[in-house]
């Protein structure tokens, strides 16, 4: 940035949105404008803070706290929609921007904390776990996250959190089981818009790239992040999670035969419990005609899926 003083005034608006001040965020953007009215950076700048004022005008009108919160958080989806007519995204731009947001949220989520009965809800701590990750505070975020899990064990979306945060803290072993156990729940439960961590994104976008979009996609990311090695942790199930697993592929097994039309979803969440199966035989020293049996399921399901995962 060519003008010193612009680059100061910037640099302080930035701050300030961090701070939850956007008005004053907007007025010091406006300034740097005025002295340096083509630098691009502003004018991004200052279009994402006038997309946060405009879209958020209503919150006022808002009586509940939680629906105060989760309007912030509800905008991230259209708000990403908004950046695709950008050709170039500034990082420390977003950066405060999501600082903001999760700032601002986590105020009136925190708020409902005070009401004891509050405190053992999982959907809020898992709300405020989230916003404290987005605002860079890891172990608080944590904290939360796992009360959320203990109330609500075998939650996708919570799971996925968790395992995100681990692998923001370099503990890959941790995230991929995790990120393993989540997407086995339930796929359809993750939402990449709250993701960060290079381990998930990069594996979404390679996965992505095979062709695969939205709810397909979901579904597919752990059939390949087994086949790729991202999901390479594997565990003894216990008896009764053995019966639930076996149980489950009998479903599958039946709607994949009897729905045609859903084959594209069935086909890639019934390969990932024949891995699952697998696994477990694997390492319980179950008689490898075991193995052989699921192995030829799969090739019999997708003869791909089977090549990649003999060869």
């Amino acid at each position: 940035m060519e003008n010193s003083q612009a680059a100061g005034l910037l640099k302080n608006a930035y701050d300030k949105l961090k701070a939850s001040d956007a008005v004053a965020a907007c007025a010091l953007m406006e300034q740097a404008l005025d002295l340096d009215f083509e630098n691009e950076e502003i004018k991004h700048a200052l279009k994402c803070i006038h997309w946060w004022l405009e879209h958020t005008r209503r919150i006022d009108d808002l009586k509940n706290p939680f629906e105060k919160g989760s309007l912030f958080i509800s905008l991230l989806k259209q708000y990403h929609v908004f950046l695709g007519q950008f050709n170039r995204i500034y990082d420390q731009c977003q950066y405060a921007v999501r600082f903001f947001v999760y700032s601002k949220a986590l105020v009136f989520f925190e708020g409902l904390l005070e009401n004891q009965a509050n405190q053992h809800d999982p959907v809020l701590l898992l709300l405020i776990g989230r916003c404290y990750k987005g605002t860079g505070n890891y172990d608080e975020a944590l904290k939360y996250l796992v009360q959320a899990v203990h109330i609500k064990r075998e939650d996708a979306e919570t799971l996925a959190e968790v395992a995100d945060i681990n692998a923001l803290l370099a503990q890959t072993k941790a995230a991929k089981a995790l990120f393993k156990e989540a997407f086995f729940l339930d796929p359809s439960r993750i939402n990449f818009l709250y993701l960060e961590s290079a381990l998930i994104q990069k594996l979404r976008d390679d996965v992505c790239a095979l062709g695969f979009k939205d709810d397909e996609l979901r579904e597919w990311i752990p059939v390949y992040g087994y086949l790729w090695g991202v999901f390479s942790v594997k565990r003894e199930l216990k008896q009764t999670e053995v019966g639930r697993l076996k149980q489950s592929i009998f479903s599958l097994e039946a709607e994949y035969d009897a729905n045609p039309s859903r084959r594209a979803l069935l086909k890639p969440r019934l390969i990932n419990h024949y891995f699952w199966l697998i696994d477990h035989y694997e390492i319980s020293r179950e008689d490898h005609s075991l193995i052989e049996e699921i192995l030829l399921k799969i090739k019999v399901t997708d003869p791909d899926i089977y090549k990649m995962y003999a060869g």
